[in-house]
């Protein structure tokens, strides 16, 4: 897809040369007995980034919200998110089929939970015949509401129910450092407000492979054996580690250059009489839109161009900025989409 400018996702970022160097280079031992020089010195970062004791490196953000529900629950609890929530929507169903909990969906204002709708949906723990509530997720940045920022103030006020009821609060923190870019904060501030959080290094931080959850000793240790159940404990885990520990250092303040990108695009779309699109919802490095005369021609009439898209539904589309997108490649979108209309 070289010729190409990807839009599908943040997902398709290659690695920087540094980070193939220090894949390289990486001093590798044994993770699996906490002997990867390289996987601690990442754990270790990431945990200072949060703001929390500890962090443990997983496969993928899906790995690591499904291990972290897992941790924090018990077989039959159920957990309240977002009605369109990625752990419900784009995780395969797996805090059902992994973890044995049931999702309690409510829905959202672009992602955000109204507290007094969190606190309504809480079960009765003295009724024998409900599910026991016994965790909260949140997501920010939201996915699924196109990129937006739930607030610190948004997510301190649920946390506070959750604590007032004796429940825990993960955070799918996937794209959480252009959740801190977007709202002027580090991310240990967004982190202070949940127990656990999860966040990618495979998006937009641009290394190939590679999540960490973060969290007490305590429940890293749960987490670990968990990780170990699904088959993942690694050994010399320290090749996905080094670029990680790259991207900590070298890439989360280039996000902004990403979110002014998909802030310049989403301002020509909303001019084109066949989008519908809601430009308060561009907040981060996403674009969520429909094509009132259909996505399916949409995308194809875009991949004649060499610009790839992502087409949600019948009339949603998905565009999001990256590394590999340039403000000349943002113009060329848009003089093609002008064209288009």
């Amino acid at each position: 897809m070289a010729n190409f400018i990807d839009y599908r996702s943040d997902t398709v970022t290659l690695p920087t040369k540094e980070m193939l160097e220090a894949i390289m280079n990486a001093p590798l031992g044994d993770d699996v007995k906490n002997e990867d020089p390289s996987v601690n010195r990442l754990q270790e970062m990431a945990a200072a980034k949060m703001g929390k004791e500890a962090a443990l490196l997983v496969t993928s953000g899906t790995a690591g919200n499904l291990i972290a529900v897992a941790s924090h629950t018990q077989k039959g609890d159920e957990v309240i998110m977002e009605a369109n929530a990625h752990i419900f929507t784009s995780e395969a169903g797996g805090i059902a089929a992994v973890a044995n909990c049931m999702p309690h969906l409510i829905p959202g204002d672009k992602g955000a939970l109204d507290p007094d709708d969190v606190k309504k949906a809480i079960r009765d723990k003295g009724n024998e015949h409900h599910p026991r509530t016994s965790l909260i997720c949140l997501e920010n940045t939201h996915n699924g509401a196109g990129g937006t920022v739930i607030t610190i103030e948004q997510m301190k006020a649920v946390k506070e129910v959750a604590e007032e009821h004796g429940l825990k609060v993960h955070l799918d923190g996937a794209r959480i450092f252009n959740a801190a870019i977007a709202l002027g904060v580090e991310a240990k501030e967004i982190a202070a407000q949940v127990d656990s959080v999860t966040f990618c290094l495979s998006k937009g931080l641009s290394c190939p492979v590679g999540a960490v959850l973060c969290g007490t000793k305590e429940f890293i240790a749960k987490a670990r054996r968990v990780r170990k159940v699904l088959g993942g404990g690694m050994r010399q885990a320290g090749i996905i580690a080094a670029p990680g520990i790259v991207a900590l250092e070298t890439m989360i303040d280039r996000l902004a250059d990403d979110h002014a990108n998909a802030r310049l695009l989403a301002e020509a779309l909303v001019e084109l009489p066949d989008i519908d699109l809601d430009l308060s919802t561009v907040q981060t490095n996403i674009i969520r839109f429909k094509v009132k005369s259909g996505a399916a021609a949409f995308v194809d009439k875009l991949a004649a161009k060499n610009i790839l898209v992502h087409r949600v539904s019948e009339t949603a589309i998905r565009m999001v900025t990256h590394r590999h997108i340039s403000r000349d490649d943002v113009l060329y979108t848009i003089d093609v989409v002008r064209d288009l209309s």
